[in-house]
């Protein structure tokens, strides 16, 4: 997946699910990798790391 790909499914998915966005992607990660689905595995780490650039900062 490229960056292009990357950044427009973190932004729909963000569109979608909000700040649970990247919580599911996380969780997407996490079933890949235990199923073997590596190439699958790493782009959704791709896109776990793009929505934290688009999620807002926690408050402290």
């Amino acid at each position: 997946m490229n960056a292009m790909e990357v950044q427009t499914h973190a932004q729909k998915l963000y569109a979608a699910l909000g700040s649970k966005a990247v919580a599911e992607a996380h969780t997407k990660v996490v079933e890949f990798e235990k199923s073997g689905a590596v190439g699958e595995a790493q782009d959704w780490k791709q896109i776990e790391a793009a929505l934290r650039t688009l999620s807002p900062p926690r408050a402290s």
